[in-house]
């Protein structure tokens, strides 16, 4: 039933909760063309969870099942499309299981050694790319600066070991929070996402609207 890349995922520490929630939860209604799930039904999703239980069962809200996601995330197993977040519901959300699509077996031995972030670390491309179209996002260039701020953020966190798959995911997610951030004059923006502009196409712009703007005012 699952992927080689799937079974690395699921034989990580993660709480069996998280692995029901998987296996009999979202796996068995995915799309594994598109890795998309059906959209989330919390209560089906809390029934499945407690089973016979009685009232007062160990899960009865929302935000546990966020929780039990965002496991399901730092494994590779999940991710989030945006602007979908963990601080939200997602009652109603079609989530994107990554490692569901056969072709994910190419990267199962990203899977097997963790170990905490080094200071020569690089992501692994393909996987990066990939990740990326899944997230959407558009501009997906980086360079040595880029892995330079995520490695020093998380050089300064050892207690965190993680698969190189999931080093790969985290730093895409990083990259995505970068591109939805605001503010720099060499970017413009695409739908939610700032991506950069070529400098001479900003100053054809820039150009154009100085022409404008003396135009009218020789006009007048």
């Amino acid at each position: 039933m699952f992927t080689q890349a799937e079974y690395h995922a699921l034989c990580t520490p993660l709480c069996n909760a998280a692995r029901v929630l998987y296996s009999l939860g979202l796996r068995p209604t995915a799309n594994l063309v598109t890795t998309a799930s059906e959209p989330l039904n919390y209560k089906f999703i809390l029934k499945l969870l407690n089973g016979d239980a009685p009232e007062g069962a160990a899960y009865n809200r929302g935000r546990q099942i966020n929780a039990l996601l965002r496991q399901l995330e730092q494994a590779g197993l999940v991710a989030l499309p945006q602007p979908l977040s963990f601080e939200q519901s997602l009652n109603g959300k079609a989530l994107l299981l990554p490692l569901c699509a056969q072709a994910q077996d190419d990267f199962a031995h990203l899977h097997r050694q963790h170990q905490p972030m080094k200071a020569n670390w690089q992501p692994d491309k393909a996987l990066f790319q990939q990740m990326a179209n899944l997230l959407g996002l558009i501009d997906k260039e980086f360079d040595d600066n880029d892995v330079g701020e995520f490695i020093a953020y998380w050089l300064g966190r050892p207690a965190a070991v993680f698969s190189h798959f999931q080093w790969t995911q985290k730093f895409t997610y990083a990259m995505r929070q970068k591109r939805l951030a605001s503010g720099s004059p060499l970017k413009q923006q695409v739908g939610s996402q700032q991506v950069p502009v070529a400098p001479g196409l900003e100053a054809d712009d820039n150009a154009r609207k100085l022409v404008a703007k003396y135009s009218s005012q020789k006009k007048s």
